[in-house]
């Protein structure tokens, strides 16, 4: 078993390119990634210990500059930075990709829907389902990593550049994790796992149910395998494309009023200028 641990995690939020950037960085040469995304280890499976999750890299080797791991759930998660740092140390490269609250809300929800998992409004699965609300708090979430990393360890990405240009928002990771670039391929340029519907949602039902009990069983790397096979999500799933529901406008104004502090606050404290990116009053 390989003996080396990360030294860099793409933290989340979900719904914002963590598929595709996990699919891409896992071809480069330079970088080992743990072939299962979602590992969950420093939120759900702590309790398996270290050993445990150094085992999930044990195909690691020496001239690997950077070894990591991609979990959206580790933003959001309370427990996580003291984990993280107390696992890896505080030197870790950290990673966000910040997408506009309420479309990123709003994708998870569909995803939810498309699993039988959403109540029958957006409101109410707000409700029954709070991360995707509280996802949606990237000040208190980026200061809660603060207090256990230094600024220079997060490299904070915005979502709306790599759907403008894949390629330069890649280019910027890699030079910034210190790896060669990566010239991406026709297929790397598409979005990976496009929001979808399910063909028959007892089968998708099943699916996701069957993936959380291997998980659950340690079977992480077989679930990544299967999540990354283009007949399995053709079989389950069909894109929406300009069935493509939209958000209702009162659902729109809520989620304003929830975040509007959020957004103000990582401007003032990051400088990031979400305001004015995402057209927020």
């Amino acid at each position: 078993m390989s003996d080396l641990l990360p030294n860099f995690l793409h933290l989340g939020p979900s719904k914002s390119g963590s598929t595709w950037l996990h699919e891409v960085l896992i071809g480069h040469p330079e970088i080992y990634l743990s072939q299962a995304k979602d590992l969950y280890f420093f939120n759900r499976y702590y309790d398996r210990g270290p050993g445990w999750y150094r085992s999930q890299f044990r195909g690691a080797q020496r001239e690997h500059k950077i070894i990591g791991e991609v979990c959206p759930d580790y933003l959001a998660s309370p427990q996580a930075p003291e984990r993280i740092r107390e696992c890896l140390g505080p030197d870790i490269r950290l990673m966000v990709t910040l997408r506009e609250p309420i479309s990123r809300a709003f994708s998870s929800y569909l995803y939810l829907q498309k699993h039988g998992e959403a109540a029958p409004t957006f409101r109410e699965t707000t409700k029954t389902s709070p991360e995707l609300l509280e996802e949606g708090r990237y000040a208190t979430h980026l200061r809660g990593y603060l207090r256990y990393f230094s600024r220079e360890s997060l490299y904070i990405a915005l979502f709306d550049d790599l759907e403008a240009d894949p390629q330069a928002f890649l280019d910027g990771v890699t030079d910034w994790l210190g790896v060669a670039r990566l010239p991406l391929s026709a297929v790397q340029l598409e979005a990976q796992l496009p929001a979808s519907r399910a063909r028959w949602l007892p089968l998708a039902m099943l699916a996701k149910h069957g993936a959380n009990w291997v998980r659950r069983h340690d079977g992480a790397a077989l679930v990544g395998s299967l999540k990354r096979s283009a007949l399995v999500q053709r079989t389950l799933y069909r894109p929406l494309g300009a069935d493509r529901p939209e958000m209702a406008p009162e659902d729109v104004a809520f989620m304003h009023e929830q975040l509007d502090a959020e957004i103000a606050e990582a401007d003032s404290e990051f400088g990031l200028g979400l305001r004015r990116r995402w057209g927020w009053p």
